[in-house]
């Protein structure tokens, strides 16, 4: 199979265009009270998963200490014993967490605190180095950001990470960081259903690698969801998360099936799946865009990793993808 691949940033570190998100293998946990996994999840099959896709060519895994309030770094952690020179590992730190209780809540960006999560992830994922340490908490205040920044690049010149980087949904966040640091990469939220722009300019700008979650758009691009689809309770989709943006009261947002519908048939041109052609759009929109879909199944790992097969969509693809979405929100605007 061919390997697309990528540099993260400017750190030196070459990884896979397509990367593999570890939320849903963390299995259930709790965030302010509120459901933030994605329902049971079987450790095995999570490991035979990511066996496969190492065997498929991808090499980049993207985890974080509060997924599972500690259980996903453990299970890839125990996934890479044997094989830690052939991966790419990126967690990130900021929430506080209980691994007894797996509750969640509440953030420490104090240098004392990211220097015990560091340490601590670094005894679940059974390792002496982390590739790409990120900061979860996306809204980073000036005041903190100097020592956030100082105790990261501390750990850089230890040797416990090789390069770090910021999760934010913000651009203002995103460039201050950028300005201000030694960051390589800038974790944001896009899909052919809802851009980011401006990170991705961002991202060109600066020369560093954009690192894409929710790149199917928490599953809707799966195609697997209609209007009257409901995500059980213990699904972090199920929930009332102010920040979900592709559900709401456990249902797909009408908007968002209806950018789908408009764009389906491109997405699947070639032979492509819907989620191939997701992860398609994504390489075309952006030669730094890293995209790390989630998984819980063998299947998904491997309907992800032939995404490589086919590459990027074309100019032509992109360019019909952009009129026919134009195309509908003018409907939209009109009240058609």
């Amino acid at each position: 199979m061919s390997v697309m691949k990528r540099e993260l940033g400017k750190s030196g570190i070459e990884v896979s265009a397509l990367g593999l998100g570890c939320w849903a293998i963390g299995g259930p946990f709790f965030l302010n009270g509120l459901p933030d996994g994605w329902g049971d999840v079987d450790d095995a099959e999570s490991i035979r998963a990511i066996h496969r896709a190492m065997d498929l060519g991808v090499n980049f895994f993207d985890t974080a200490d509060v997924y599972g309030a500690g259980r996903s770094e453990r299970v890839l952690g125990q996934a890479l014993k044997g094989r830690r020179d052939q991966a790419v590992i990126a967690t990130k730190f900021g929430f506080v967490f209980d691994e007894t209780t797996r509750e969640a809540g509440g953030t420490n960006l104090t240098p004392s605190y990211i220097r015990q999560a560091c340490e601590a992830s670094l005894r679940r994922l059974q390792t002496d180095y982390i590739d790409l340490y990120q900061c979860h908490v996306g809204d980073v205040s000036e005041e903190q950001a100097s020592e956030v920044w100082a105790i990261l690049d501390r750990l850089v010149e230890e040797g416990k990470i090789r390069a770090y980087g910021l999760s934010t949904w913000d651009v203002a966040y995103a460039r201050a960081f950028l300005a201000n640091s030694r960051g390589v990469a800038i974790q944001h939220g896009a899909n052919v259903l809802q851009d980011a722009p401006e990170l991705f300019d961002l991202g060109k700008e600066f020369g560093l690698a954009n690192i894409i979650n929710s790149p199917l758009a928490m599953g809707i691009l799966s195609g697997k969801f209609h209007r009257d689809s409901r995500l059980p309770a213990d699904d972090v989709r199920g929930n009332p998360h102010a920040w979900l943006a592709y559900f709401r009261d456990g249902k797909p947002v009408p908007e968002f099936l209806d950018r789908l519908d408009a764009v389906r048939e491109v997405l699947r041109s070639d032979g492509r799946s819907l989620v191939q052609g997701a992860l398609a759009w994504l390489w075309a929109r952006s030669p730094q865009a890293i995209p790390i879909p989630g998984f819980k199944t063998l299947a998904q790992v491997e309907e992800n990793c032939a995404a490589m097969q086919f590459g990027p969509l074309n100019q032509s693809q992109m360019d019909e993808i952009d009129r026919l979405l134009k195309e509908m929100e003018e409907l939209r605007s009109r009240g058609a």
